[in-house]
């Protein structure tokens, strides 16, 4: 038995997608009196002479600056509610709440959810003014000690297993202890790659990019704006222009009237007016007239 398919996914990226600052430059180092440059120099010692995961590195290079230090989860979820996006959010999230789609659209059940998959910190999303938006946040966890502190990496998302969060979109599995990996018929699954848009602002998002590309989905590549260096703007049309890896590209901009609002309001109309003719065609191929007398 098929499972309504009436939910289109906008999946986003945190950092340089939704925010123009890293969450731990922004938020956590002032707090904690960490020096960002030596931070990540430490990290990329331990990528490049010890041959750890970028995440991991941060990850561990936190936890020993902060030592006995160490805040709790719920400390850092506040200081979630310190994070700064992109203009135009969350109002963006707020308009579409009940501006994006047709009555007809809604008519027909069809809904818009949006997820954030992050190699950044969840707790700190968890916390932020985007939260209550959110359908899903998926992200590096930390695990807590008796006292309640931070102290192991509990969940490490690189930039490549940011895939496996697709997949968990798709069937409809956002409880980690679900196995994405269990078979599930097409037709059941709640939210088929045509119905998803990612956003993501540079290579660490290709394995998410090429994911939609094969699966017929929709991608958007953003940059900042306000870079005079162009170092985003640089990436994101290298992807799309010779890497061929996106179709999309537009500034980090998600207020009204901006290239990339247009962009994500024309692309869910489609797919919602696709969803609508579909629906259409079923019910006209399964109606059966009556007999006449």
């Amino acid at each position: 038995m098929s499972t309504p398919q009436n939910t289109i996914a906008i999946v986003y990226d945190y950092d340089q997608t939704l925010s123009p600052s890293y969450m731990q430059d922004e938020v956590v180092f002032p707090t904690f009196g960490i020096d960002g440059k030596s931070f990540w120099r430490r990290c990329s010692e331990f990528v490049g002479d010890q041959g750890y995961d970028s995440e991991l590195a941060y990850m561990k290079v936190l936890l020993d600056t902060l030592g006995m230090d160490r805040p709790t989860n719920a400390e850092l979820r506040s200081l979630g509610g310190k994070l700064n996006f992109y203009k135009g959010l969350p109002e963006m999230f707020d308009d579409f709440r009940d501006d994006l789609l047709s009555a007809e659209q809604r008519e027909h059940g069809i809904n818009v959810e949006h997820y954030i998959i992050s190699s950044g910190m969840k707790v700190l999303i968890e916390g932020s003014r985007l939260a209550p938006y959110v359908r899903a946040i998926f992200g590096c966890e930390f695990a807590e000690d008796e006292q309640g502190r931070i102290t192991f990496p509990k969940r490490v998302i690189s930039h490549t297993q940011k895939t496996q969060f697709l997949f968990r979109i798709n069937k409809g599995l956002l409880d980690m202890s679900q196995d994405v990996n269990d078979h599930m018929a097409p037709e059941i699954r709640p939210v088929p790659f045509p119905n998803m848009i990612y956003l993501g602002d540079g290579p660490t998002d290709v394995p998410c990019f090429t994911v939609m590309r094969k699966n017929d989905g929709h991608a958007i590549a953003v940059y900042n704006p306000d870079d005079p260096e162009r170092v985003g703007f640089k990436k994101c049309y290298q992807l799309s222009t010779h890497a061929d890896r996106v179709r999309h590209i537009a500034p980090a901009d998600y207020r009204r009237g901006s290239h990339l609002r247009m962009l994500l309001e024309q692309m869910v109309n489609e797919i919602a007016s696709r969803m609508v003719e579909q629906r259409r065609a079923a019910i006209e191929t399964g109606t059966v007239r009556a007999p006449r007398h």
